[in-house]
């Protein structure tokens, strides 16, 4: 092609409208975050409906079933919009594109491109390459994972303007028999501390008061670049940033955590009184057979260190029901454990035979209905807990950050305590006082659910 066609090229896809739909964790929120980003600084007009957009970019999800079969059916049914909307070309990125690349093209007619995780940052790239004129080719663009975005790559954040996701890390380089992330996403590659603290002064500057690290492993954060402790160092950095109020890791595996890592977390204000923490079972035999480190015993001892040692911590952890081998011997002590360990947040999967993974060949498969079963059990236990953790709090005055108008109505303020991460643990709904999004105030708790808290400003 040459340059003048280049340039036409260019001059004649500025003002194309791109829809955007992102499903999947907060990891995949900033690719999709980064990719309009991209999309944006090339002069594509971005439009928060997909049905008025001339290309529509699903950035799907493929960790477990049923986030495959949403990103499925959110191809389809905006592939629809090539016939009734104004849709040229509907491109899949993300985790499934990555995974299942050229199986998407066959089985989705609908689908012009395919983007894997590693082609992230060519995203407006790809989009004038699939309008380009007289294109008749579907395509594949599948680099290996993965691409890791910078202090310098153009963002254009989703959500809360005062909250921001950091992504320290991609891939992982654990052994975990159910997870496909590794296939995904690829092995563990972090960014060096100065890029983070860069873009966490960056977004501190723009009125950011929280920044929430996410990887697929934060505990073995640095591990790739040889720095021994790497999340410790990594915060001490963070919490000199100005303006920052809450620094949130999420995502800690329960091996590697140091001495330091807990005093840090009991002694500086900014980091967050709280841990993130996916356990996955709690039978010996059970964790065995996920390729999961540690047992019953190790567990046990940690949490309560943690507890220990870092006073007023709210915990969150998550389990898997229904792994292959899972005996009704073995949920029943993982019920009994979670009885005894009081949690504050719990999150509840169902196992999935994810092609590639080492469970897949292991015998002893649970019937679905069982495992359902099992969730429910878990969770109905669960909200008991939080329920009775949640009323402890009535009476008590604690500091919040002010989110902004409650979804639920315009007559309330919706805001969290430390205790509560963005999109997942809840909120404390504000029913007297005001305050401006990104503030932090004292609320007096008057009346409690299970995972929401209801209160009045004070002071």
């Amino acid at each position: 092609m040459t340059p003048q066609s280049s340039q036409e090229l260019r001059a004649a896809t500025r003002t194309t409208t791109i829809g955007f739909v992102n499903l999947g964790c907060s990891k995949n929120q900033v690719d999709s975050e980064v990719m309009l980003g991209a999309l944006a600084k090339d002069g594509f007009e971005l439009t928060a409906d997909p049905a008025r957009a001339e290309v529509v970019i699903i950035n799907t999800c493929g960790f477990i079933e049923e986030a495959k079969q949403e990103s499925i059916n959110a191809i389809i049914e905006h592939g629809k919009l090539k016939k009734n909307g104004t849709c040229k070309v509907l491109i899949a990125a993300g985790c499934l594109s990555q995974r299942y690349q050229g199986e998407l093209l066959k089985e989705l007619p609908e689908l012009d491109g395919v983007v894997g995780t590693g082609d992230t940052g060519r995203i407006a790239e790809i989009c004038r390459t699939l309008l380009g004129p007289g294109r008749k080719t579907r395509r594949v663009w599948a680099s290996p994972p993965p691409y890791l975005y910078d202090e310098l790559t153009p963002r254009l954040r989703l959500g809360k303007m005062h909250s921001a996701y950091v992504k320290i890390a991609e891939g992982c380089n654990r052994n975990c028999a159910f997870c496909a992330i590794p296939i995904m996403r690829g092995k563990q590659r972090s960014r060096p501390i100065e890029s983070i603290v860069a873009e966490a002064r960056t977004l501190a500057a723009e009125g950011v008061k929280e920044i929430n690290l996410i990887s697929q492993d934060t505990i073995n954060y640095g591990v790739d670049l040889g720095v021994r402790h790497g999340l410790v160092s990594l915060l001490r950095e963070l919490v000199t940033v100005n303006g920052l109020r809450w620094i949130r890791p999420f995502y800690l595996y329960p091996q590697q955590v140091t001495d330091e890592l807990i005093d840090l977390y009991a002694g500086e204000e900014k980091i967050t009184k709280y841990i993130d923490m996916p356990f996955q079972h709690i039978n010996d035999a059970v964790l065995k057979r996920m390729h999961r480190l540690g047992n019953n015993a190790h567990i046990t001892t940690l949490v309560d260190r943690l507890r220990t040692r870092i006073p007023g911590l709210s915990f969150r952890t998550a389990f898997i029901v229904g792994f292959p081998g899972e005996t009704k011997a073995a949920f029943t002590e993982l019920k009994r454990w979670l009885t005894d360990m009081e949690f504050d947040r719990v999150g509840v999967f169902l196992y999935s035979d994810e092609e590639g993974t080492s469970a897949v060949e292991l015998g002893r498969k649970i019937d679905r209905t069982v495992m359902e079963a099992r969730r429910d059990e878990l969770l109905a236990l669960q909200e008991t807990i939080s329920l009775k953790k949640s009323r402890q709090k009535i009476g008590s005055t604690i500091e919040v950050m002010v989110e902004g108008v409650s979804e639920e109505t315009d007559l309330l303020l919706a805001a969290r305590h430390e205790g509560q991460a963005p999109e997942i643990d809840g909120v404390v709904y504000l029913n007297d006082g005001t305050a401006d999004p990104g503030s932090f105030v004292k609320a007096e708790i008057t009346d409690a659910a299970a995972y929401d808290l209801v209160g009045r400003i004070v002071g």
